[in-house]
């Protein structure tokens, strides 16, 4: 290959060991100038592999950056094993599972307050009937809003969350 001057398509691809239709690939792409000299090409060509060696670059000829989609690939499958080893340490469970933990939760407490009406007239005989009732009400309230709250909670944990930042925001106490 001659080193100053113009050089042909098919004779760059030979001396570096591609195809004719990869230098044009590259020369279409803006990777070679395509009036270039040989040695412009040359030195062109050599960054364009150091940047692909680099993970700098890795984009094929269909818009797929290989080298990023094997981190992600690696990246998922690291999460999954990481959540996999947190779940068999006990450090980890579902959403589903937590969900009707929370729900069994609170249906045990939920009946324990509709007692309560009851269980202050046992204990408190002399207590006004507007006072247990306002009692009552209150605590009404806030188991209402308790459910309404934890339903709440659920069903956004449930849901895909397009801001990723999110999944790392933790649970509102």
């Amino acid at each position: 290959m001659v080193v100053q001057g113009q050089v042909t398509q098919a004779t760059f691809g030979a001396a570096v060991g591609i195809s004719q239709q990869a230098v044009s690939d590259l020369v279409r792409a803006g990777a070679l100038a395509e009036d270039g000299a040989a040695a412009e090409w040359l030195l062109a060509y050599c960054h364009r592999l150091r940047e692909q060696a680099a993970g700098r670059m890795g984009a094929d000829a269909h818009g797929l950056d290989l080298v990023q989609e094997r981190a992600a690939l690696a990246r998922a499958q690291r999460e999954g094993i990481e959540i996999k080893n947190a779940a068999l340490r006990g450090e980890f469970a579902s959403v589903q599972i937590l969900a009707q933990v929370l729900a069994n939760a609170s249906q045990a407490v939920a009946e324990r307050f509709d007692h309560l009406k009851a269980d202050m007239r046992k204990a408190c005989p002399d207590l006004p009937p507007e006072a247990a009732e306002h009692v009552v009400a209150i605590i009404a309230a806030a188991r209402n809003a308790w459910v309404s709250e934890t339903a709440e909670l659920v069903a956004r944990k449930l849901q895909p969350d397009d801001d990723a930042e999110a999944e790392d925001e933790p649970l509102p106490d």
